[in-house]
């Protein structure tokens, strides 16, 4: 990379996928870094050099897969204390299980927190379509990738299977445009799960976004284990596209003192982000 030209973000990424496959994360760390030293050149915060013209993002939080009791407690947690408007539930171990640690967060926190759950490729078809059913009765909007991450026929099945109001949603599946290409064409989700752990940065993000938005499909923006730099690009990324409508951007809370020490990016109240103005990222950070 040395001596070419950063704003050439396209060409960067020719060249990185020339060179080695897959590897999305080290690969987002270089597209993050050139749109970032190209929002500072044009003088504008990243979300604005995407498209973006609002800086306010609703964020979920985290609740991990727990004993119920413990469940229901972390969830009060996050909405009382912490102010989190939106819960995303870990399940896919067993359903019985999980619907029973559902119906106690949903009863304790009550009707107006929206709850969408992730079973990370842990159930079957049937048991996917049943879970849909038990969810809908419990005011859940969303399923994410029940089935495992390879079955795409079986995906398209279950969405045209679901009579509920849950919707499903695609993360495993989707590491890549292609692969966006090809869940659009079989109709396979409402939404998909786009990280740019995954996809290789915002470059292969906007692109996935994107298709998605031709397809009549939705999109979140999640995340890995990562700290405030590569959030606030995830952010900015939501802020800066249509299709993009929900956010999943919470792992930096979750280092010790409810902060990972990085200042600048984004600032937050509750479950409401607010990305600054400030060029690039904004981060304020001295390697």
């Amino acid at each position: 990379m040395i001596g070419r030209d950063p704003m050439d973000i396209r060409g960067a990424h020719a060249l990185m996928d020339g060179l080695i496959y897959g590897n999305g994360s080290a690969k987002c760390a270089i597209d993050t870094a050139l749109y970032d030293i190209m929002g500072k050149k044009k003088g504008q915060p990243l979300y604005r050099l995407l498209g973006g013209t609002n800086p306010t993002v609703y964020n979920d939080i985290t609740i991990g897969i727990d004993e119920p009791a413990k469940m229901r407690a972390e969830a009060e947690k996050h909405v009382r204390e912490r102010g989190f408007r939106i819960l995303k539930v870990k399940t896919g171990i067993d359903l019985q299980r999980d619907i029973e640690a559902l119906t106690q967060i949903r009863q304790a926190i009550g009707e107006e927190v929206r709850i969408r759950v992730d079973a990370n490729q842990g159930y079957d078809l049937e048991t996917a379509l049943t879970a849909c059913k038990e969810l809908e009765s419990l005011g859940i909007e969303a399923m994410e990738q029940p089935l495992p991450w390879w079955d795409f026929d079986g995906a398209a099945e279950l969405k045209r299977r679901n009579e509920t109001t849950v919707a499903l949603m695609l993360d495993e599946s989707i590491h890549s445009p292609h692969d966006a290409s090809r869940a659009a064409k079989l109709q396979c989700a409402d939404y998909y799960n786009i990280k740019l752990m995954k996809c290789g940065g915002l470059y292969h993000g906007l692109q996935i976004a994107d298709i998605a938005e031709g397809a009549g499909v939705s999109c979140m923006v999640g995340c890995m284990q990562e700290n405030k730099i590569s959030l606030t690009a995830g952010i900015s990324l939501v802020a800066a596209k249509k299709a993009i409508i929900e956010a999943d951007c919470d792992s930096f809370i979750f280092f010790p003192g409810d902060d990972d020490g990085i200042a600048g990016g984004f600032t937050r109240e509750g479950g409401v982000f607010t990305l600054t103005e400030k060029p690039g990222l904004g981060i304020e950070a001295d390697f």
